[in-house]
C-alpha cells in the first residue's frame, strides 16, 4: 500500500471496501468492547469478551451481535474517504522532493485524524446507544428480578401495600435515535464526546500512518523495491493494534461520554475531566484499560483487510470499467 502508486479515487474505493468488509467480519467484537467499557463497578454484567458474545447470543439471538452495525456499514465509507484523502493531502503538502522526515508524517497523521471527525463523532454516538441497549435492558431486568424477589416476600406479609413491576425492553433504532437527538438538541447533539474523538483519533493517526510507513519500509526488497505483500499486512496489523491498544484509556472516556442511557446505579459525566475523575475513584486506574484486547481485535483485522483490498487491487479492477478521458 504504501509502495505502490495508486490514484486517489482508487484509493478511496479501496478504503470503502475494505472498511464494510472489515466492519461486517469484526463488528461482534467491536459490540463486546462498547459494553465491557460501559459496565461500571455495581453494575458488571460480563466478565470478558466471550462471556458477553455468548450472553448477547442467548438473550437477543445472534443478530443481537450486530446491533448498530447499519450506521456503520453506512458511514465508513466517507469515513474512510475523508481520512484517506486528508492523509494523502497532507503528505502531499509536507513532503520535500518525494520525502518525508517523522515529525510531517505524524503531521500527515495529525491532519486525517482531525479531519475524519465530521463522520466519525457521529457514527460513534449512534453506534454505542444501539450496542449498549442490549446491556442496558438485560441489566435492568436483572434489577427487576431482584426487586420482584423482594415484593414477592413483602406481599406474604402486606400483599395489598406491593404490586408487580413491569420491564421495558424495547430499544430505539438509529433513525428514531437521530430525530430525537436533532430535535432535543440540534446537530449538536450529534457531536457529543467530539473532544473526547479527536483526543483518540488524532493520537491513532499519529502513532498509526508514520508506524505503518517505518515497519513496512523495514522488509523492502532491496533501496527502492516495494516490499512484500505479508511485510504490508503484518506491519498494518501491528501498527493498527499499537496505537488501537495505546489509545484505549481515551477511547473508555469517549464511550462513556457518548453513552445517554444508563443503568440506575451507574456514574454520569459532565465532561472529560469530571468522567476521568470519577473513573479514577471509583473502579481505578485499571479501568482505562477495560476493552483494550478487544479493541486491538477489531483493528488488526481492519487494517490486515484493508492491505488486501490494496494488494487485490479492487478499486483499480473497478475504475478500469469506467471510460478514460481523451487527452
Amino acid at each position: 500500500m504504501a509502495d505502490k502508486q495508486i490514484s486517489l479515487p482508487a484509493k478511496l474505493i479501496n478504503g470503502g471496501i475494505a472498511g464494510l468488509i472489515g466492519v461486517t467480519c469484526v463488528f461482534p467484537i467491536d459490540l463486546a468492547k462498547t459494553r465491557l467499557q460501559n459496565q461500571q463497578n455495581g453494575s458488571r454484567l460480563y466478565t470478558n469478551m466471550s462471556d458477553c458474545l455468548i450472553k448477547t447470543i442467548r438473550s437477543e439471538g445472534y443478530f443481537g451481535m450486530y446491533r448498530g452495525a447499519a450506521v456503520n456499514l453506512t458511514l465508513v465509507t466517507p469515513e474512510k474517504a475523508i481520512k484517506l484523502a486528508a492523509n494523502d493531502f497532507f503528505r502531499h503538502h509536507l513532503s520535500k522532493d518525494g520525502k518525508l522526515t517523522l515529525l510531517k508524517e505524524m503531521l500527515a497523521g495529525c491532519g486525517a485524524g482531525t479531519c475524519q471527525v465530521i463522520v466519525t463523532t457521529p457514527m460513534e454516538m449512534l453506534k454505542i446507544q444501539l450496542q449498549d441497549a442490549g446491556r442496558i435492558v438485560r441489566g435492568n431486568k436483572m434489577q427487576m428480578v431482584a426487586q420482584q424477589r423482594m415484593k414477592s416476600a413483602q406481599r406474604k406479609l402486606m400483599p395489598e401495600t406491593v404490586a408487580a413491576g413491569t420491564v421495558e425492553t424495547k430499544s430505539p433504532t438509529a433513525m428514531q435515535l437521530t430525530r430525537e437527538l436533532l430535535r432535543e438538541k440540534g446537530i449538536a447533539g450529534l457531536y457529543k464526546g467530539l473532544g473526547a474523538t479527536l483526543l483518540r483519533d488524532v493520537p491513532f493517526s499519529i502513532i498509526y500512518f508514520p508506524l505503518f510507513a517505518n515497519l513496512n519500509n523495514l522488509g523492502k526488497r532491496g533501496v527502492d523495491g516495494p516490499a512484500p505483500f505479508y511485510v504490508s499486512f503484518i506491519s498494518g496489523c501491528l501498527a493498527g493494534s499499537t496505537a488501537a491498544v495505546a489509545v484505549n484509556p481515551v477511547d473508555v472516556i469517549k464511550t462513556r461520554l457518548q453513552s445517554l442511557n444508563r443503568g440506575s446505579t451507574e456514574d454520569t459525566y459532565s465532561g472529560v475531566t469530571d468522567c476521568i475523575r470519577k473513573i479514577m475513584r471509583n473502579e481505578g486506574p485499571s479501568a482505562f484499560l477495560k476493552g483494550a484486547y478487544c479493541r486491538a481485535l477489531v483493528i488488526a483485522p481492519l487494517f490486515g483487510i484493508a492491505q488486501v483490498v490494496y494488494f487485490l487491487g479492487v478499486g483499480e479492477f473497478i475504475l478500469s470499467f469506467l471510460p478514460k478521458k481523451d487527452n
